[in-house]
């Protein structure tokens, strides 16, 4: 299933990625959700994505420099759709992530991971 272009959505920055996010790949598909963000907020470091796929539920990561464009409809990414099953499971424990707590919070919290 292919998503709608957020051609009118306006780049917003990493930190403001909205909580379980659709997150597309490069030819617009729907892979996932953002299940967390991966970074250091105080230097303002990004460095990926943790991501639920739709297709199996499994976990992975999607480093920064795959992520193309964040708005708040979604992200998408330049991963090509033949890539997604190859996508490096998350591994929580090389992780300070950050955990939004829930969707209807405002500022996201630090939690070590």
């Amino acid at each position: 299933m292919q998503e709608p272009e957020w051609q009118d959505d306006d780049p917003i920055s990493w930190k403001a990625t909205p909580y379980r996010a659709p997150v597309l790949d490069a030819a617009g598909n729907r892979v996932g959700t953002a299940e967390s963000l991966l970074g250091d907020e105080n230097s303002d470091i990004f460095h990926g994505l943790a991501v639920k796929l739709s297709h199996g539920g499994r976990l992975v990561e999607i480093p920064a420099e795959q992520v193309t464009r964040i708005t708040l409809s979604g992200v998408q990414t330049a991963v090509e759709p033949a890539q997604v099953a190859d996508l490096e499971p998350y591994s929580e424990e090389r992780w300070f992530h950050l955990g939004w707590g829930g969707l209807f919070r405002n500022h996201p919290d630090w939690k070590e991971g």
